[in-house]
């Protein structure tokens, strides 16, 4: 599994090359990305952030005093926009309950900082993840649809796999290095809208062919 694993990476690294990931200026507009991208594409969740800066309203304070229902239409394009309004303000006002700044709401340790964040209404596993990966910049395996479809697909899971198993794949496989818990997710996130798709996949000239 271990080879399997490394395999996959370094095939993938080697084909695509860094990814830069996550897009955002700062931690927070991470943060806002991270709930807003839920069951749409990042297109639309650069406008849904475009309207927010627009606005002036990429601050914790502002966030926090912003009515949902003005916060839902200026998030409207990136889908479900009443309901991520609703998330985006649940994830806020824990923050500035619990911390002066973003730095400080960060300043824990990775499990404390996950607990806190999950039990934020509206904030799952996946959302929680990529929070402090991406904008805590601590070391944890994001899992999403892409990576549970491809290794299924590679029969290195079942398909009743949890979120929990698939992630111990990979975290007890590789080093603990953010920045290397970055680049894999984001190659595969790659390589599944390239071609491990979910509907008329292109195996036959997929780089993981024969993995």
């Amino acid at each position: 599994m271990a080879h399997k694993i490394s395999e996959i990476y370094q095939i993938l690294f080697n084909h695509y090359g860094p990814q830069h990931w996550w897009p955002g200026d700062t931690p927070l507009e991470i943060m806002i990305g991270a709930v807003l991208t839920q069951n749409t594409n990042w297109q639309n969740v650069e406008k849904a952030i475009d309207n927010l800066k627009a606005a002036n309203l990429l601050s914790l304070i502002d966030l926090a005093e912003i009515a949902p229902g003005h916060l839902a239409e200026l998030i409207r394009p990136s889908g479900y926009y009443n309901l991520k309004a609703g998330r985006l303000k649940n994830l806020v006002t824990a923050i500035t309950d619990q911390s002066e700044t973003l730095d400080d709401f960060f300043a824990v340790d990775r499990e404390t900082l996950r607990d806190r964040l999950l039990a934020i209404k509206g904030i799952g596993p996946e959302t929680a993840d990529s929070i402090i990966l991406y904008a805590a910049e601590k070391p944890i395996f994001v899992v999403d649809a892409y990576t549970h479809r491809i290794l299924l697909r590679h029969d290195l899971i079942w398909d009743d796999a949890d979120y929990n198993e698939i992630q111990s794949l990979f975290t007890d496989q590789l080093e603990e290095e953010t920045p290397l818990f970055n680049e894999y997710h984001a190659l595969l996130v790659q390589v599944g809208k390239d071609f491990c798709r979910k509907t008329n996949p292109r195996c036959d000239s997929c780089p993981l062919l024969g993995v």
